[in-house]
């Protein structure tokens, strides 16, 4: 029974109070029940939940063009999805089950771009977005906001919107202006009995303070994100005093407490965990937005004492998470006895002949798409070594940003100054082909939806910011060998929060601790100048703080674009008709160890 977004505020002050918080009364409810001489009465029911689908309709990848596979041999997909949730309804029974989302839907594949950017959604007789229309065919009960659905702009995600048959809940998504919700809070289903009351779930949606500064451009004076926490300790008591039995919580925030912007916002990234420490009144929360795999967690309110359970399933609709709840009744009311989590892989079942049948003219016009020749190139180009080595395949992004920007720049206030581009490796398997290159080869050297900006640096900083990026790297003592596959992402650090620098010459010596790594830093030949004024062609994630890189955030900007990059580049590419690396690579960077090369 979704709310309407439009009454929710109507129905929430209308609502009666009484409802007491699960958790410690479960015990004492059916020890009264046996005290009576009747046996209490049990009632299970499994909610099933997925996060961060990005996009992913069929167990395909658009940039390969041909099926998803990587070294676990994981599956993704939708399709895989609703052959998971068809077993579980029938296991279950159709009327004990719901199924809910954490968020991240409409970005991250080229079929959610073409219907995003090609052939639109918001099109005056638009097509129907083709996420919308398979999670309506699996008929999902409820999704949670992720940050990417901004990424589009708010027109898209409202068309989206329109176009779901379940609800999109962000209860800390709030309208700038009026402060109230811009999206429903949450969303009340019953459970029905074939005696008794029905059981009362409610679902809270919680989302990514972070879409504040990663897509300031689409949101800023429209929209404002709270902290997780604090509008959960608002919504929990509510929904309780509406009558939920059960309240769960889907958020897209992971759990371990960090945030990857620093103290840019008063609000925590990554805070479910948080969130089930200290709000009480909560049963389980499905968690999103950190693409790792919980199966299943628990986290002890400080309040009541009571355990929480969180599960996030790996992105993409690689897993599914199954939330199985035991409640009981007594003292007229149902409680929660036990609930527990697990995922299921998607990897073990085919994919549901009706989700790739309903979308299957929908996956041929992007394979078709993707697959238009844009270009030549005069050699091939991987991104294989581009972790440890400064490769061609990332000096192309960064000739095409740095060009971007010049001509940007040119005529102006800023046109005096040199032009640095910073890129990452976002993908180990991005390739350029000898020969013919198709839109698919130079959207994959760019999976995300980022655009340019100009932001103005100091000598001085970009020393700051290089030594940053160098964390990267596991610390290598001179002398011993080098294992590639041990030698990058020290602390967990992400290849896309890896950035080169081109414009520059400079060492990385590895046998150095973080944070005293750079040497011989030098531009147009000589030591830099501390002091000496840069433009840093930089997409708007990192700009606007994403990865806690020091100094961009608060730099001056200079320019902004609002195409994406991956664009920009398909766009270059296709005017200049023939990629030649000898115009624009060259070695920046290398890796050292006590000023020998490491490679």
């Amino acid at each position: 029974m979704p709310l309407n977004r439009r009454t929710f505020l109507e129905r929430s002050a209308a609502a009666g109070a009484g409802v007491a918080v699960a958790g410690s009364a479960a015990v004492p409810a059916a020890a009264d029940e046996r005290a009576s001489g009747r046996p209490p009465k049990r009632y299970s029911f499994t909610v099933m939940g997925t996060t961060d689908l990005h996009g992913n309709v069929f167990n395909w990848d658009y940039f390969t063009d041909k099926e998803f596979d990587d070294k676990a041999h994981n599956d993704v997909g939708l399709a895989k999805i609703s052959t998971l949730v068809n077993r579980i309804r029938e296991e279950k029974g159709r009327r004990n089950t719901l199924l809910i989302d954490a968020g991240d839907t409409i970005q991250g594949t080229q079929l959610s771009y073409y219907y995003a950017k090609v052939d639109p959604i918001t099109a005056r007789r638009g097509p129907v977005h083709p996420m919308a229309q398979a999670m309506n065919a699996i008929d999902y009960d409820a999704a949670a906001l992720g940050n990417h659905e901004f990424n589009y702009g708010i027109p898209v995600l409202r068309k989206f919107e329109e176009q779901c048959r379940f609800p999109l809940l962000g209860a800390n998504a709030l309208d700038a202006k009026t402060l109230r919700p811009a999206f429903a809070p949450y969303s009340m289903h019953r459970m029905s009995m074939p005696c008794g009351r029905d059981v009362r779930v409610a679902v809270l949606g919680l989302t990514n303070p972070g879409i504040a500064i990663w897509d300031k451009a689409n949101v800023q004076g429209k929209m404002v994100f709270p902290g997780l926490e604090e509008q959960a300790a608002k919504w929990v008591p509510k929904l309780r005093s509406m009558g939920a039995d059960v309240v769960i919580v889907s958020a897209h925030s992971g759990s371990s407490g960090t945030s990857s912007y620093g103290d840019q916002l008063p609000h925590i990234e990554n805070a479910a965990g948080l969130v089930a420490e200290q709000v009480p009144g909560i049963d389980a929360i499905l968690v999103g937005h950190a693409h790792t795999e919980i199966a299943e967690y628990f986290v002890t309110n400080k309040e009541t004492g009571a355990k929480v359970v969180l599960s996030e399933p790996l992105k993409w609709g690689q897993r599914l998470t199954l939330f199985d709840f035991d409640l009981v009744w007594g003292k007229g009311r149902w409680t929660v006895e036990k609930v527990g989590a697990q995922v299921l892989n998607s990897n073990t079942v085919e994919e549901d002949p009706e989700i790739t049948r309903l979308l299957g003219d929908e996956h041929k016009k992007v394979v078709a798409y993707v697959n238009q020749v844009i270009g030549t190139s005069v050699t091939a180009m991987t991104t294989a070594d581009a972790p440890w080595k400064d490769e061609p395949i990332i000096d192309l992004i960064n000739h095409v940003q740095q060009e971007t920007v010049k001509a940007a720049l040119a005529g102006g206030q800023w046109a005096a100054l040199p032009v640095l581009s910073q890129a990452s490796c976002f993908s180990r398997t991005a390739a350029i082909p000898a020969g013919e290159v198709t839109i698919k080869d130079a959207a994959g050297l760019y999976p995300f939806e980022n655009t340019l900006e100009a932001r103005l640096l100091t000598g001085t900083q970009l020393k700051d910011y290089l030594e940053f990026s160098a964390r990267y790297y596991v610390q290598t003592p001179a002398g011993g060998p080098v294992d590639t596959a041990k030698l990058t992402n020290a602390d967990n650090t992400p290849d896309y929060n890896y950035d080169a620098i081109s414009g520059l010459t400079y060492e990385i010596d590895i046998a150095k601790p973080a944070g005293s790594r750079i040497a011989a830093l030098s531009f147009d030949g000589k030591p830099i100048d501390p002091a000496a004024r840069f433009v840093l062609a930089v997409n708007n994630y990192r700009a606007s703080g994403g990865g806690n890189f020091p100094h961009v955030a608060g730099s001056q900007q200079l320019w902004a674009n609002s195409e994406e990059i991956r664009n920009t580049i398909i766009t270059w590419v296709t005017a200049k008709g023939t990629v030649d690396p000898a115009q624009f690579a060259s070695v920046g960077w290398k890796l050292t160890r006590e000023g020998t090369p490491v490679f």
